[in-house]
Parts: structure tokens; C-alpha cells; sequence
């Protein structure tokens, strides 16, 4: 089979030689994962931590709920949701930090903070 290199940030995954596993890290009071079980930063990162432990390659953060019939948030909310996780997790992950935002002016600020990919879930509409 022939290589297939996913650069991401710094780092290079061969993905022709086994998938990579995104850990989902809902910060938020609503989950329909979690029931919110993870929504302070600290919860959050000790969530990732525990997650990377487990096998995870990447760590995506998300601060609204995705679930069926969740009401949206506004961008300030999201921001304040999410930041704090992704402002500290350097310090605590030695992998790559990925975002999933639903409003379009989170996307910076998390790139900005050294997040290094988007995970589009509503094509940022």
C-alpha cells in the first residue's frame, strides 16, 4: 500500500497503516454524550488527558451541542466554553488539539491558541 502522510501542526501520521482516533471533548452542560459530565476546563483537560491515555490521537473540542433539537449558543458563549480548554491544554497534551465550532469567529481564536484543525460540523453557516 502505498504511504499516505497526514501532516498535522508539527506532526506527521502515516494513515496507511492504521486510522488515528479523535477523541470527542464535549465542553458542554448538555452533552449527549456525557451529560455535561466534562463542561469546567479543568473536567475538560483531565478528560483529554485520560482520553490520550486511552488511545486517542487527537483531541476535538467542542463548546456547543450537536445533539437532535439543542438550542444554539452565541459566539461569545462558545468562546467562553472552549477557550480555557484549548488556552491550557498545551501544557497538558502532547498531541494535536482539534475544534469543532459551530460559530465562525470561534475558528480563529482557537487556531490562534494552537489548535490545528477544524472539524466542520455545520460548514460554519
Amino acid at each position: 500500500m502505498r504511504e499516505k502522510i497526514w501532516r498535522v501542526g508539527d506532526r506527521r501520521f502515516d494513515v496507511s497503516r492504521h486510522a488515528l482516533i479523535m477523541g470527542v471533548l464535549n465542553v458542554t452542560p448538555d452533552s449527549f454524550s456525557d451529560g455535561g459530565e466534562f463542561f469546567t476546563p479543568h473536567q475538560a483537560i483531565e478528560r483529554g488527558v485520560v482520553m490520550a491515555a486511552e488511545g486517542a490521537h487527537i483531541i476535538d473540542v467542542g463548546g456547543e451541542s450537536t445533539r437532535h433539537g439543542s438550542e444554539p449558543i452565541a459566539a461569545g458563549e462558545e468562546l467562553r466554553r472552549v477557550i480555557p480548554v484549548i488556552a491550557k491544554s498545551p501544557t497538558k497534551f502532547d498531541f494535536p488539539i482539534s475544534i469543532y465550532p459551530s460559530n465562525p469567529a470561534v475558528a480563529p481564536s482557537a487556531l490562534e491558541l494552537g489548535c490545528s484543525v477544524l472539524t466542520l460540523v455545520t460548514a460554519l453557516v
